[in-house]
């Protein structure tokens, strides 16, 4: 029989429902049970795409011993870490202090009734090997502890508690807010960028967009080289690497090795939508072909793969695909030369080979090969004595001769679940790409899913009691359900900034001061500053974080202290920016002591100390459309620009501007002071390269 898994809408949850194990979702049934029948919990926090997650479910979970012991003992609960972010904050926060190591999924910890828990680990394996402790054999002694050491465990626990309370910043009096940080996050960067082979530390390497657009930012703004070598050395290195889909675009999770070339297989959302924002951005700095390559080739991967369709009511994005197939990690990806000869033809592969790595050893697993750029397509041409645009067209045929025959492969699981968080990131990374590639396509992608968040996600509450709509956290057949985070708010906050850009729309911007309204009256800690990760109608649980450190998604805080002054600066709201203020005087302290932890703190810093320039574009659609791409051509990261139809009315006063009766007028604001009306676009061109004054 199915567990009570069977009825949720997580596709991780739903892969246990058919376990032995008495499954439960986080719900009150569920702590309830625990309470009545003075019973441990023990808590599974993992993901759908998670490798390590399959790989105990297939030795424990569905081993009916195993099992047993779960049931006798414990009130199972599953959770989907993707789903309920705010529970694998806490108890991965819990468990670094419980055991002194670092966390990662599977999550596995035991809970006293009341969620306290008191002990924990990751990946158990059913019998002990290889120095770790066997499921079977740990499952037992935990029950015994609950029963014979409560006075020790309570103990314990409070400290605990005690210990998590310490976890948020702590107000340290009037802070004079400087430069200084914003400069130092760079040179933490340069001490552990990996300088032969990309990258920000060493194997395992993850892609730390957010850090290298940071670098890439700091490059534009103040001139310097370092922080554009960085960028621009790890962007090309993971493009040619195996970490990047050679054939069907998308980046996966991690390296697992310093060269890039094997990854985790599994692919997110949200490190495509980072990297996409990236790559465009990166695109204007150098102009690499391959930046513009890996841009085009992952949008298409996001709305072929990635994007729901069929009818109105869809499009939003789905969450990931799995590492797996056929239960096996990787192998939907990998190729043998054999299999490759039989495909393409002998002069392909004589340019497909030694590009791709298939004349070497294999590099997975001792038997296949996973495609990555082993040597250059230029070196390829010159080796053979074949034209560069010969060896490129022979490429081209060939990749989409292995795409179609990989298309027929058994594919990885893909959890179509929709996460407003993650598609606020992609809304932002697709407007955001096709503002500097000039894609309307996609752009009606982003819309697409911005609409679908907006019917299914989003919903005002009737009654003068309750002014401001309410936004749910995740979507899945039919059921729009769980109250949103601060991510949710803030992050669609930006992608609307982001996707005015492209193309403005009052209601566009009425939403975005809906969703600033929901953070300063749901989510800020007006007294000490800053924006809890839950709101303050959420849940109880045994800890309120606060966090400001980035991590594989920038942080809340920083996206929403960035987004609000934006936003305040837009249509002059002050309170947007003294909310904004608020939390950056919180974070300074952290922010001095590790500015690389907190870029996305740095960012809102930076255009705390000079405020964003505000280019407003008034006048007839079709002149406005021109403005608009000669202007995408450069990465300004500092600027704002809004073309305004003349015919628009109802704007707020900093955007209320004249329209002339033919052309354009712009108009450039920084602060509370603008230019005098622009009427010719080199004029406007030559005011924007000027830069900016420094602080």
């Amino acid at each position: 029989m199915p567990n009570r898994l069977a009825t949720q809408t997580s596709p991780y949850l739903r892969q246990h429902a058919a376990n032995p194990v008495d499954w439960q979702p986080w719900d009150d049934e569920a702590l309830a049970l625990a309470r009545e029948n003075d019973r441990p919990i023990l808590l599974s926090i993992g993901y759908s795409a998670c490798h390590w997650c399959h790989v105990m479910a297939h030795e424990s979970f569905e081993d009916a011993e195993v099992a047993a012991e779960m049931n006798r003992h414990f009130v199972n609960i599953k959770v989907d870490r993707e789903e309920r972010p705010d529970l694998d904050q806490i108890y991965q926060t819990a468990h670094a202090m419980l055991t002194q190591r670092s966390g990662g999924w599977p999550l596995t910890m035991f809970l006293m009734p009341d969620g306290t828990p008191f002990f924990g680990g990751t990946y158990f394996p059913k019998h002990g090997r290889h120095g770790m402790t066997g499921f079977l054999d740990i499952l037992p002694r935990i029950a015994q502890a609950y029963r014979d050491k409560r006075e020790e465990i309570g103990k314990q626990n409070a400290a605990l508690l005690e210990a998590l309370a310490r976890t948020l910043p702590a107000a340290e009096g009037a802070r004079e807010l400087k430069r200084a940080p914003l400069d130092a996050a760079v040179r933490e960067f340069a001490q552990v960028f990996d300088d032969v082979h990309g990258g920000i530390g060493h194997a395992p390497k993850f892609p730390h967009p957010f850090e290298l657009a940071y670098c890439l930012r700091r490059h534009v703004l103040d001139g310097g080289e370092l922080g554009l070598a960085i960028a621009r050395l790890t962007l090309a290195r993971m493009a040619e690497g195996g970490i990047y889909d050679q054939l069907g675009g998308g980046f996966c999770r991690y390296s697992v090795d310093p060269h890039w070339a094997i990854p985790h297989f599994e692919k997110m959302l949200y490190d495509n939508a980072a990297l996409i924002a990236l790559y465009s951005d990166a695109w204007l700095v150098t102009r690499q072909p391959l930046f513009e390559a890996a841009v085009r080739e992952t949008a298409q991967w996001v709305m072929r793969e990635m994007q729901s369709q069929g009818n109105a009511n869809e499009g939003g994005y789905y969450s990931s695909l799995d590492a797996d197939s056929e239960h096996e990690e990787g192998k939907y990806y990998v190729w043998t030369p054999q299999e490759v000869k039989s495909l393409v033809t002998e002069a392909e592969y004589a340019v497909v080979g030694p590009h791709y790595g298939l004349d070497g050893a294999p590099n997975f697993e001792g038997r296949y090969w996973h495609l990555h750029v082993a040597q250059p397509l230029d070196a390829v041409a010159g080796r053979l004595g074949v034209p560069l645009a010969e060896c490129a067209s022979r490429l081209a045929r060939a990749r989409v001769k292995l795409f179609a025959a990989r298309e027929r492969r058994i594919r990885p699981g893909r959890d179509e679940k929709t996460l407003t968080s993650w598609n606020a990131m992609m809304v932002r990374g697709m407007a955001r790409a096709a503002r500097v590639f000039g894609e309307p396509g996609w752009l009606a992608s982003a819309r697409r899913a911005l609409a679908f968040l907006r019917a299914t996600m989003w919903r005002r509450e009737e009654g003068a009691d309750k002014p401001l709509g309410r936004l749910t956290a995740t979507y899945k057949d039919g059921v729009a359900h769980l109250n949103a985070y601060l991510d949710d708010h803030a992050f669609l906050l930006d992608a609307l900034l982001e996707l005015m850009q492209g193309e403005f729309r009052a209601d566009d911007l009425a939403f975005a001061r809906e969703l600033a309204e929901i953070l300063l009256a749901k989510f800020e800690d007006r007294a000490a500053g800053g924006f809890y990760f839950v709101s303050h109608d959420h849940e109880q649980l045994i800890h309120r974080a606060k966090p400001g450190h980035d991590n594989a998604t920038p942080s809340g805080n920083g996206i929403a202290a960035f987004a609000l002054q934006r936003l305040g600066h837009l249509i002059g709201e002050t309170r947007y920016l003294e909310a904004a203020e608020r939390a950056l005087k919180l974070f300074y302290p952290a922010l001095e002591r590790q500015p690389s932890g907190f870029v996305s703190l740095a960012t809102a810093l930076d255009e705390y100390l000079a405020p964003p320039q505000i280019v407003v574009l008034r006048g007839a659609p079709g002149a406005l459309a021109q403005w608009q791409r000669a202007l995408a051509a450069h990465y300004r990261p500092d600027t704002l620009i809004l073309a305004l139809p003349a015919s628009l009315t109802g704007l707020p006063p900093v955007l209320d501007k004249s329209a002339p009766d033919g052309g354009v007028n712009a108009w450039v604001c920084r602060g509370v002071t603008c230019s005098p009306a622009i009427n010719e676009l080199a004029g406007l061109e030559r005011m924007l390269s000027a830069g900016r004054e420094r602080v």
